[in-house]
């Protein structure tokens, strides 16, 4: 949807479009094609006379933004087709989880198309690109392509570019895009008469299992769920797509579930029961790539991608050490208090944290963000955070060591807050006391070894130590913009997944490993952006500003937060956690 300024009445993307045109005596094909053949061979700016909306029977093409130059970013283009046109039946898109999957299988259905004739038109610069958001093994609600829940009514955003002659109009070429490129792409992926009937309706079916056992886990007391036959590995450390041949995974009877799926039906996999979970074995035995798996469960994935049915608590944080990350005002009192230097740990600031006190400030923080399940891998974590041996103990007194371990706080976690913990340990025993249940990876295979870890560490009991005092993390942070802001004047831009720059001040989120698209961060330039200017005010809590962006994304979706007058195409939906991160990590806030 989409909110007029000052109007309060919410739109579908279809009905602007619509109303837009009436008020704007929306032009034919014809005049779009007349238009071309009046502006060839001018300077390109004359390609602006081209913005507005065009009637093409089946469809609308709008021209929302013209690029200024061949070698600028490319112009923004929009479709849009009426429900009644498009003919999706109403049970595909009336459930959100099956609107947001159908949605992202047609846009990799016009993805696919629009790359069969990219650059066919030619011309200098980016003339002729034709391009749409690339999509992952996730499923994500973005901008690029959305279906109204009452009407059915479609719009897709990609990006066109203008082609030209050095700098000068070739609207000879532009016109086999409009009038010949673009037509075959929508009639081909775009109307439900011309797609397999089967293969979307599985798709839509798929993705309400999906949330089917993302509701079962609350009720049976799971932190995930890993079913029988998922593919784990994926083939190359920068790809997302399976690992051909490998190991398919296989449930220990002992941690089997069996669940009715409205329509897959009986499926089988492994449980992971709230609590604290401890996953071991040997290297390069799957410990981390089990991790890894349930680290994306927080998201759905699609068809093929062999992890359709590992599906973790949504609220799920993976947590690591972060040298070199801000912190501000964060109280980690929980894990480090009494500093040799006397620094206030229950508003702990700095501008260049250690692996213990960014680990520290990052389990704090997920707190804050509502998690009830943490994901911890040992590789990844500081050493002194987790752990201190008996030996260290000994040679170094209680007294003198500000940092309480994780492996002290880990059953009160549970216990006083409902946060389950899944760890990967390779080198340290300590944690077989503390695990509710032990599971090791053996050439990619689980086996439940709970009994015999137990019996183990009795052999080897953990050191008498003196009970960490009870203390609780206070969430009173307020939040505000540090200097007046103009919301137009404001320049964001992403790095990939590393980081966003606003204003030319970075947001480094390289070790936020759950963000898994460009776009997500893109949005969170947006919502930052919108958030400056609107919602951080300095009265406001952390919680209570992220509550109602988050509120406010869920009743008026990612066109609330942006301010152009048109939607940008390249936007997916983050998760709350992730907005918590973002804005934890953002130096140029004052809290």
């Amino acid at each position: 949807s989409r909110i007029y300024a000052g109007s309060g009445v919410s739109q579908t993307p279809n009905e602007i479009i619509w109303e837009k045109g009436e008020q704007e005596n929306m032009q034919s094909q014809t005049e779009l094609r007349n238009i071309l053949q009046r502006i060839d061979h001018r300077g390109y700016p004359a390609y602006k006379d081209t913005r507005g909306s065009y009637d093409f029977r089946n469809y609308i093409l709008s021209i929302d933004h013209v690029q200024g130059d061949p070698f600028a970013s490319p112009s923004k283009v929009s479709v849009h087709v009426r429900g009644a046109a498009a003919g999706f039946p109403a049970d595909l898109y009336q459930m959100k989880c099956r609107r947001t999957a159908l949605e992202d299988y047609l846009l990799r259905q016009f993805g696919r198309e629009l790359e069969k004739v990219s650059f066919k038109a030619k011309g200098s610069g980016k003339s002729g690109l034709l391009s749409v958001s690339r999509c992952g093994q996730e499923v994500l609600e973005r901008t690029a392509c959305q279906l109204d829940e009452k009407s059915g009514d479609l719009v897709l955003r990609f990006e066109v570019g203008f082609p030209a002659n050095g700098r000068t109009v070739n609207s000879r070429e532009l016109e086999k895009i409009f009038f010949e490129f673009l037509p075959q792409c929508v009639s081909r992926s775009l109307f439900y008469k011309a797609l397999d009937e089967k293969v979307v309706k599985a798709v839509a079916d798929l993705a309400e299992d999906q949330e089917f056992i993302r509701s079962q886990l609350k009720e049976r007391g799971l932190v995930a769920f890993v079913a029988d036959g998922a593919v784990l590995p994926r083939e190359s450390g920068v790809s997302g797509r399976p690992m051909k041949g490998a190991v398919r995974f296989e449930s220990p009877a002992s941690l089997s579930v069996e669940l009715e799926l409205p329509h897959h039906g009986k499926l089988t996999g492994m449980g992971i029961r709230r609590g604290i979970t401890l996953i071991v074995g040997g290297g390069y035995h799957g410990k981390s790539t089990l991790l890894k798996a349930l680290e994306l469960g927080v998201y759905s994935h699609i068809s093929g991608d062999g992890r359709e049915y590992v599906i973790t608590d949504d609220t799920a944080v993976k947590i690591r050490a972060e040298d070199g990350r801000s912190i501000q005002k964060v109280d980690i009192s929980m894990f480090i208090s009494n500093l040799p230097n006397k620094k206030d740990t229950k508003k702990f600031c700095t501008e260049d944290a250690s692996g213990s006190t960014s680990q520290a400030a990052n389990v704090v923080e997920a707190m804050e963000a509502g998690t009830q399940a943490f994901l911890i891998d040992e590789d990844t974590s500081a050493t002194n955070f987790m752990i201190r041996d008996e030996l260290m103990q000994r040679v170094v007194n209680r007294e003198d060591e500000p940092i309480t371990p994780f492996i002290d706080r880990i059953e009160e976690l549970y216990r006083e807050y409902g946060i389950s913990t899944v760890l990967v340990a390779g080198s340290s025993g300590s944690y077989f006391h503390k695990a509710d249940c032990v599971i090791q990876m053996n050439q990619y295979r689980p086996v439940e070894i709970t009994e015999s870890a137990k019996a183990e560490a009795e052999r080897f009991p953990m050191p008498p130590s003196q009970p960490p005092r009870q203390t609780k993390p206070q969430f009173a942070r307020c939040v505000k913009a540090d200097r007046a802001f103009r919301e137009d004047r404001m320049k964001m831009k992403t790095m990939g997944r590393d980081g966003i720059s606003i204003n030319r001040d970075t947001i480094d989120v390289r070790y936020v490993e759950q963000l898994v698209d460009s776009e997500q961060l893109a949005a969170l330039g947006y919502l930052l952006k919108y958030a400056q200017c609107h919602v951080f005010d300095g009265k406001k809590t952390m919680g209570q500003a992220v509550d109602y962006l988050e509120k406010l994304l869920v009743e008026k979706g990612l066109a609330a937060i942006c301010e152009s007058s048109y939607l940008p195409c390249g936007l997916a939906m983050p998760r709350r956690q992730e907005i918590f991160a973002c804005v934890n990590r953002y130096r140029k806030l004052m809290i």
